[in-house]
């Protein structure tokens, strides 16, 4: 790390373009992974990938809204910020393969595949596309792909900088970025429905079957309903809006989504941690959702909810309960505090449709879980002891 009085020479203290120039002058050598690293390079090249991943998430966001209005175009506004994002990823990835700095062997590894998923899930995603004709869901398998590589290559980032990143005011700020991407990640698929439920109102003003009030354009809305064989109808507009079952929305949104809280609260490791992080995502999606509006793109519902599951995790993990009875206190605060959230939202705003008998099995799979993790963490982190403090 850099030591003594800063000077005009000091990269550290130079902008984005100075930091780039001088990296490549001083430490563009090969090198294995782990290679001791400046501490401005640290935070250099993660400034460059919360970059990265903020074009991917932007991108990602007007994607969604603009298939609820639009069929699919390869070269859409959307898709070229998303890569825009993901170029930077590769250079990035690139830069550490290379150079081994500011990373660590697992880290570069995660960076690694996860690009490798994500490269090769691209591809297969358009030949889904040109093979089946529009793809109706968040949930496909191509899709999963995608959301697959970019939680390795997060998850590689977290590694990297929880287990060998610098000290000082920035680390919790920048673990929490990386979380709130991971956590936008995970719940992407979520906003199928929260799409759509408003997508299907949009078509039923004053509770009468209308396409031309839909917000999306008669062209989709009949390329979906060929898809099915039907005619432009409420099943066909149903199909198109709201395929996946009513089920999986809170199992994902509130199970799923407490164990990625409760991991980001412990390798965080300030209080309200978790709060925090589910805080960030759902005001990002607060203030997109009305941008995306102004430009004539569909709205969605806004997860509100999923604060109050943050707020759980936190209370949870300060009692700190043995790990046994927390997991089932996590489960059990987590499961009723988070439906009785989603059932207000539902009834004062606007949620998805939920399947509420669910709520029973999503706490059983969240207390097994969250139970698993410890062990499961230790295992993994038996050399380098590396996440050990980010079990569940």
């Amino acid at each position: 790390m850099n030591q003594g009085t800063a000077t005009d020479d000091d990269p550290a203290t130079k902008g984005p373009v100075g930091q780039f120039k001088d990296f490549f002058r001083l430490h563009w050598t090969r090198g294995a992974a782990g290679r001791e690293t400046p501490e401005w390079v640290w935070h250099f090249a993660y400034r460059m990938w919360l970059l990265a991943l903020l074009f991917k998430m932007l991108g990602s966001s007007w994607d969604e809204s603009w298939h609820f209005k639009f069929q699919r175009d390869d070269l859409a506004p959307p898709h070229l910020i998303n890569s825009v994002g993901t170029g930077v990823a590769v250079v990035l990835v690139a830069i550490h393969s290379f150079t081994g700095m500011a990373a660590t062997r697992r880290s570069q590894r995660l960076l690694q595949s996860g690009l490798a998923v994500f490269l090769i899930a691209a591809p297969l995603d358009v030949i889904n596309h040109r093979v089946n004709g529009l793809d109706l869901t968040a949930w496909s398998p191509s899709h999963a792909l995608l959301y697959l590589g970019t939680a390795m290559m997060i998850l590689g980032l977290i590694d990297g900088w929880l287990t060998a990143g610098p000290g000082g005011r920035a680390r919790p700020w920048v673990l929490g970025g990386l979380w709130v991407f991971f956590l936008e990640n995970t719940l992407f698929p979520n906003g199928q429905q929260e799409y759509g439920v408003l997508e299907l109102a949009s078509c039923l003003p004053g509770g009468v079957l209308d396409p031309s009030t839909c917000y999306a354009e008669r062209s989709l809305l009949e390329f979906a309903a060929e898809q099915i064989g039907r005619s432009v109808d409420y099943e066909a507009i149903k199909h198109f809006a709201l395929p996946i079952p009513d089920w999986v929305y809170p199992m994902w949104g509130i199970g799923v989504a407490a164990l990625v809280l409760a991991v980001a609260g412990k390798t965080i490791g300030r209080t309200w941690a978790a709060t925090a992080v589910a805080g960030a995502y759902v005001a990002y999606r607060a203030v997109i959702w009305p941008l995306l509006v102004m430009g004539d793109f569909p709205p969605s519902t806004v997860p509100f909810y999923l604060v109050f599951v943050g707020v759980a995790v936190d209370v949870v993990r300060r009692a700190n309960l043995p790990h046994a009875a927390e997991a089932l206190a996590g489960a059990a605060v987590v499961t009723v505090l988070g439906h009785a959230a989603l059932y207000a939202q539902d009834v004062l705003i606007a949620a998805p449709p939920v399947a509420w008998w669910s709520a029973p099995i999503t706490f059983a799979l969240v207390a097994a879980l969250w139970w698993a993790g410890r062990p499961l963490a230790k295992l993994v982190n038996r050399r380098p002891p590396a996440l050990a403090r980010a079990t569940v």
